[in-house]
């Protein structure tokens, strides 16, 4: 029995991000410290916590890692910098230099270590020639409004870039390097998460270009005069990567497998939809709401709860005005498609805390939460046309907000179908 629904799915959401912490995670794939001298680097909005989490095995260590704001890990020897994300800013383009030049020191007897997660698109920064720290913060604002899939997102990204697609790999030769990797991306390719820094790429400008035709995202001039000129992007087979390693320890999987074990613990039937959904944010939803809707009339008393788990990185394309995130809008859309229907709860939260630009991991989505907002006389409609869906959740009091977390596997998605004795449909609010 789920006596308090909206708590359980928080409770799993919970669990999924225990499990993907780099403190509880990495050292099991971290090796032994090697013998001569050892650099650690990183960027991403877990990699102050994976480079705390290397310390506490190996102790201090030489290095340079930059997060987020407001997600620096107390380190004893590598230098944590916090920078700007989604848009990279100034403290970013500081670090990334340092950074650069640090593992440009490293010779054939050195071992360097990158901690890489996402959020690292945007935290390393090192636009290519032609191109300025404005600019890039303004291409990169327009490919989150796109509504382009991550993928191709840091496809441009990285031929924009003098240190991503295996470049900052490829400036650590003849070093060998390890990077140990969370993923954010769906299907888990480590070309694609935080741009690939220390993964070889065969794309080409452009490639790039046809990106940013095909989701008409607005770039200066200077942007495709620089694309025409080719860019530094590292080809797979590059000898300069011949002594890298890259193994992504933690994935969006485990932490789906770790809430769905928990659920089947407490009486559930799970069923898994996938951890590498990709779409709008307001179409998957859609399509959720329909299968549960299906489930929900089906389920008879006595049954066992049902519950739909799914990840992957859903995007928005923005067209209004109003403040919100891939999450927050799926639980919009999904509350307006179950249109208020008994016993079906849902949550839908970013696992590092943030969804969109927002301090915000997500929202709850309770059968009341359309009466609520009528009540308040708040338009749910017209929130989903203005892409306002952190502030509609606000003013209904389901936002979920958690504060750094220090992983990110990727969105987590849980909607709980409860056996009911009235399956007679609300009635409608509008």
């Amino acid at each position: 029995m789920i006596d308090q629904p909206d708590l359980f799915l928080r409770r799993l959401f919970d669990r999924a991000v225990e499990v993907a912490d780099p403190m509880r995670s990495l050292k099991n794939f971290l090796p032994e410290r090697p013998k001569g001298r050892v650099i650690v680097i990183g960027a991403g909005k877990a990699s102050a916590r994976m480079a705390e989490a290397v310390e506490a095995v190996w102790g201090p260590c030489e290095g340079i890692v930059i997060t987020r704001y407001g997600y620096a890990r107390p380190c004893r020897g590598i230098e944590i910098v916090e920078a700007a994300h989604p848009v990279p800013d100034e403290a970013g383009l500081q670090a990334t230099a340092r950074m650069l030049s640090l593992v440009e020191t490293a010779g054939e007897g050195d071992f360097v270590l990158a901690l890489i997660s996402g959020g690292a698109s945007a935290l390393l920064v090192k636009p290519v020639a032609g191109v300025s720290l404005a600019e890039k913060q303004a291409v990169n604002q327009a490919l989150l409004s796109s509504g382009a899939p991550i993928d191709r997102m840091n496809t441009v990204r990285k031929h924009l870039s003098r240190v991503k697609g295996g470049q900052l790999a490829a400036a650590a030769w003849p070093a060998e390097l390890l990077a140990l990797i969370i993923s954010d991306v769906p299907g888990d390719d480590p070309a694609f998460i935080g741009s690939g820094p220390t993964v070889g790429d065969p794309s080409t400008p452009d490639d790039a270009l046809a990106v940013i035709a095909q989701w008409k995202v607005a770039v200066p001039q200077s942007v495709r005069d620089a694309l025409s000129h080719g860019s530094g992007v590292v080809q797979p087979s590059d000898p300069r990567l011949a002594r890298t390693k890259n193994i992504i320890y933690a994935a969006p999987r485990q932490s789906l497998e770790a809430a769905a074990a928990l659920a089947s613990e407490s009486g559930c039937d799970v069923r898994l939809l996938g951890d590498a959904l990709e779409g709008e944010a307001r179409e998957v939803a859609a399509a959720q709401a329909k299968e549960a809707l299906a489930l929900h009339a089906r389920i008879k008393a006595g049954d066992p709860p049902i519950i739909l788990l799914s990840g992957g990185e859903l995007t928005v394309t923005r067209r209004g005005d109003g403040v919100g995130g891939p999450n927050a809008e799926y639980c919009l859309a999904l509350a307006l498609a179950l249109d208020g229907a008994k016993g079906i709860h849902a949550l839908s939260c970013d696992t590092d805390g943030v969804d969109g630009a927002a301090e915000v991991a997500g929202a709850v989505c309770h059968p009341d939460v359309l009466k609520v907002a009528a009540e308040r006389k708040i338009d749910p409609y017209l929130s989903l046309r203005r892409n306002d869906a952190h502030s509609f959740f606000a003013a209904v009091d389901t936002q979920v907000v958690t504060g750094p977390t220090l992983t990110n596997v990727n969105d987590f998605r849980a909607i709980l179908i409860l056996p009911q004795f009235d399956h007679t449909p609300p009635a409608r609010t509008r």
